[in-house]
């Protein structure tokens, strides 16, 4: 027996409860892992409250990142005693997740644990810190380079705007963060940007262009705020989109695109190839400052993570939350 987060659907309504599994509950799977530590993130905050058609299968242990050991594996390139990371493909949504003491899973989602990082700390960064890096990856594989001008990081205080930041001033970059919460301010700055803006500044239909600024920019906002950032991006510039914490739909022009040749490069995290994980928690690994972390998570229990699943779809929630789920 284990204990896990469990949501389930009925006549009687969705509700979310730490329960008592038995492992033969588990779903098919290559590789049974030991979890240490899971996070809360945007989607698992939909999947608990049920705000959100995150989960497709009930019922269904919630939580899309993972740290732990092998504890069984059929797979050949684990064995038991291995450290591993998970982050996304579609666990917590049809398949079990992290947010429970013991998960079985398809080997070919896992990484290694890099040795840069302890279990909490990978889990600090779990699947926000990733995707952040992976922006970064498409920046510069787009050519943007610091001395091409501003970043711009919306939703910068939440858990991908954290990491971007750290590690986009880590490598040069001039960061400027756009927050609903100007509180944050100081917080932001100590993490690496220059200068802190209104998201309100971008959260209203804007013009199809306004005057050049950003070389770049990484949104997790979506909607009027994507819009707006593309239609004030730089000749040629290059903008990660990762998130729709504002909607999905995307109310724009053309111009950006035909007039100054700006580059939406959209980045997906969950189906995302394994060797461009490998690639992006290698980056992590050089490109993040481990002290940083510190700053930029808190470490909650199983149990907690149920009602700070709400605060966090409220935007009440700062950096990330990592569970521990053996406490």
């Amino acid at each position: 027996m284990f204990k896990g987060i469990l949501i389930e659907k009925d006549e009687s309504g969705y509700r979310a409860s730490v329960q008592e599994l038995d492992e033969a509950q588990l779903p098919e799977g290559n590789v049974t892992v030991r979890v240490s530590h899971s996070t809360l993130n945007y989607k698992d905050g939909l999947a608990i409250t049920g705000k959100g058609p995150v989960v497709r299968k009930f019922p269904m242990v919630p939580g899309i990142d993972l740290v732990g050991v092998v504890e069984e594996s059929t797979h050949p390139a684990y064995q038991a005693g291995d450290s591993v990371v998970l982050n996304g493909w579609g666990v917590g949504e049809v398949h079990w997740g992290g947010l429970a003491q013991k998960a079985r899973l398809n080997g070919d989602w896992l990484v290694p644990l890099p040795p840069a990082f302890t279990p909490q700390q990978a889990m600090a960064i779990g699947t926000a810190g990733y995707t952040a890096m992976l922006c970064v990856l498409a920046l510069e594989r787009h050519g943007v380079r610091p001395e091409h001008g501003e970043i711009l990081v919306t939703g910068a205080a939440g858990g991908v705007g954290s990491v971007a930041i750290a590690v986009l001033a880590k490598l040069g970059y001039t960061v400027v963060a756009a927050t609903g919460r100007p509180q944050d301010a100081d917080y932001l700055k100590s993490l690496g940007a220059t200068e802190v803006v209104e998201r309100a500044l971008f959260s209203s239909p804007g013009k199809p262009l306004g005057k050049e600024r950003w070389a770049g920019a990484v949104d997790v906002v979506g909607s009027h705020v994507l819009a707006n950032v593309c239609a004030t991006t730089k000749y040629r510039g290059v903008v990660a989109a990762c998130g729709l914490a504002a909607g999905m739909d995307f109310p724009a022009t053309v111009a950006p695109f035909i007039l100054r040749g700006v580059t939406l490069a959209g980045v997906d995290s969950v189906m995302c190839p394994r060797a461009e994980r490998l690639v992006a928690w290698q980056r992590l690994g050089t490109d993040l400052d481990v002290a940083k972390l510190g700053q930029i998570s808190r470490e909650v229990g199983l149990a907690e993570a149920i009602p700070l699943a709400d605060s966090l779809l409220k935007g009440e929630v700062r950096g990330r939350i990592v569970v521990d789920v053996n406490r």
